[in-house]
């Protein structure tokens, strides 16, 4: 079985932000991302992996027999955009899309360009609805909480 690319390393959250972005506004929401998902989550910052930002972490298991661990939610400051890895389709969440903001939505993530685009307080909810649904069912760090 392939081995997972995405895993916790220990390289320093904060050296990976003033060395990977470029643009003084990215970094400054890149800052204020990790303030508030550590408040939501209640855990630190930690790599994820080169470029992922996670908090918490949760075990997976598919039913092909594929596990591994990964973040509770994060997100990356990527060239383009921000990818925040903090959605689950629950039917709480679906209807928070709706007063997001300005985004666009991948299969697992949301892209926004900055954080001005979005409503801070309708991202609070998303990432604690995803944490609970994944406290609900996976095995993960945040029963611990």
């Amino acid at each position: 079985m392939a081995k997972n690319k995405t895993t916790e390393t220990t390289f320093s959250v904060t050296d990976f932000i003033n060395s990977y972005v470029e643009k003084d506004e990215k970094k400054a929401d890149s800052f204020q991302l990790i303030e508030l998902m550590s408040k939501w989550s209640g855990f630190e910052p930690k790599m994820w992996g080169p470029t992922i930002i996670g908090f918490g972490s949760y075990h997976y298991k598919y039913t092909s027999g594929h596990e591994g661990d990964m973040p509770l939610i994060g997100f990356s400051p990527r060239k383009a955009e921000f990818s925040l890895y903090v959605y689950s389709p629950t039917e709480e969440s679906k209807p928070l899309l709706e007063d997001l903001g300005k985004f666009k939505m991948g299969k697992s993530c949301i892209y926004i360009k900055k954080l001005s685009d979005i409503n801070v307080d309708i991202l609070e909810k998303l990432c604690k609805a995803t944490i609970a649904y994944i406290n609900e069912n996976h095995e993960c760090a945040c029963r611990e909480k």
